[in-house]
């Protein structure tokens, strides 16, 4: 009897003569080769740009605390201590001012903008203070006391404390040079931030809890955490900062140029070239009231302009400006750049008080409000105190993940020294498809961004030259 051959099997010897299938290499995602870049590039960009970072994140949360300083240092000349029940004329304030302080010309006037508030009298060309200051008279506007006068700076009217500051955040105090250092950092500050964001999202989820890990885990945990959550406020400022950064500031105004969307000024221009005659401009205005008193015949002063202004609905708080010169108008705006803006400008004739130009913040182009707004945000003054504590938790935050980082770093290394940075050769790994659209968005970037394209230039170049030294000496290619 015969039985039937056994069934093929998996285990079942297979004849030496079939030919067996080529394995088939697992495909690599974009991602698998574009990891290595970005974990290179957010290493040198954290390791090379940290210092600058951490430089501007500390003096960033002393300005933002500054808002609320000033207030308590210069409580005397800010407020006044009861309110009286009818305001004098500003042209009855000017004259106070002018009285206690000769010197100078006048620049602007800043009416109280509350009732327990000073006028504030600006002279430009005081003596003593810095010529792109000027010295700011504080009146109370019941009495006409002259309560104190400080240097002030900005549209924002800062007083010594918080300029000192914000020139610290700005420069370090080396002037034009030192700007160069808040400029990379607001230019490199998006790129950590959204190369660190990619990488995060990247890991798997159970890499990313910090309960119970610990040493370098915990660290790289934390880190992680607290940059996802503060990214979108990172990105922000990094935006905003480089909008009215030396460099890329300049290409910004110019591309909004471009599109039409350059912030709009009122014409202080007067029709006939003479309206205001030989006083309308800084003469008597500087003196003793003068002009802006309405002293001379063909100026009708300070207090009709104001009432001009005020019927074209600008409201507190609003800078008088006195005109230039003959064929110039007095300007009016309104500085309230706190939640709703208030920054809507008219020109009014010296001779006739007539309104002769009307410019509405609601009129302004797109681009014009957002970078009010954003400039506005950054600062500290858009939403007030909540603004000013979100701004001090983002840069503790930052703090918080450039020390971090450097741990990590340390933790890497062994015996007390900082680890080996990620190896090079990561672009080589980047499919060309990939890799030349990249390169090119990179370059348009950085022509852009000069603080960002020329660093990073630099360190491509420096890069490739370690690179090379190392494989001619036959050493392992670490930078």
């Amino acid at each position: 009897m015969s039985t039937a051959p056994p069934p093929a099997t998996d285990e079942s010897p297979r004849s030496p003569s079939r030919p067996q299938p080529a394995p088939v290499p697992p495909r690599r995602s974009p991602w698998s080769a574009l990891r290595p870049l970005v974990l290179r590039l957010h290493f040198y960009a954290g390791v090379l740009i940290a210092p600058f970072l951490l430089v501007a994140a500390v003096t960033g949360v002393l300005y933002a605390a500054s808002f609320q300083a000033e207030e308590i240092v210069y409580d005397h000349e800010l407020t006044v201590p009861a309110v009286g029940d009818r305001e004098l004329p500003v042209s009855e304030q000017i004259a106070a001012a002018r009285k206690a302080h000769p010197e100078g010309t006048l620049s602007a006037v800043r009416p109280a903008p509350e009732a327990d508030a000073t006028t504030r009298v600006m002279l430009s060309g005081v003596p003593g203070v810095d010529p792109d200051h000027t010295l700011a008279v504080f009146v109370d506007p019941y009495t006409g006391e002259v309560r104190g006068a400080l240097e002030q700076y900005g549209s924002t009217g800062a007083l010594p404390l918080r300029t000192w500051i914000d020139q610290l955040h700005a420069n370090l105090h080396l002037g034009r040079p030192g700007r160069l250092y808040s400029e990379l950092a607001a230019s490199w500050l998006w790129v950590v931030a959204g190369g660190g964001l990619v990488l995060w999202c990247a890991r798997r989820r159970a890499r990313r809890k910090v309960r119970g890990a610990t040493g370098r885990r915990r660290v790289l945990a934390l880190h992680g955490s607290v940059g996802v959550w503060a990214a979108l406020g990172l990105f922000f400022l990094s935006a905003t900062g480089l909008t009215w950064s030396t460099y890329a500031g300049a290409n910004v105004t110019d591309l909004r140029a471009a599109l039409h969307q350059a912030t709009p000024a009122v014409s202080a221009q007067v029709a006939g070239g003479d309206a205001g005659g030989e006083h309308a401009g800084h003469g008597g205005a500087a003196g003793g009231g003068g002009a802006a008193a309405g002293t001379h015949g063909r100026d009708v002063g300070v207090d009709k302009v104001l009432a001009a202004a005020r019927a074209q609905g600008l409201e507190n708080p609003v800078e008088i400006v006195p005109p230039a010169d003959a064929s110039s108008a007095y300007v009016v705006q309104q500085v309230q750049r706190a939640w709703p803006t208030k920054q809507d400008a008219v020109a009014v004739d010296p001779a006739s008080g007539e309104v002769t130009d009307v410019v509405r913040f609601a009129d302004h182009p797109v681009l014009a409000k957002l970078s009010r707004w954003g400039i506005d945000a950054h600062t500290g003054v858009l939403f007030g105190l909540v603004n000013q504590l979100v701004l001090m938790a983002l840069g503790l935050g930052l703090v918080l993940l450039t020390v971090w980082g450097y741990r990590m770093w340390w933790l890497r290394g062994r015996a007390g020294r900082f680890g080996r940075p990620v190896p090079r050769g990561a672009w080589q790994q980047v499919p060309p498809l990939l890799l030349v659209p990249l390169m090119a968005a990179v370059a348009v970037l950085g022509y852009f961004v000069p603080l960002l394209g020329i660093p990073l230039a630099a360190f491509v170049a420096v890069d490739v030259v370690l690179g090379e030294i190392a494989h001619r000496g036959g050493k392992r290619t670490y930078a």
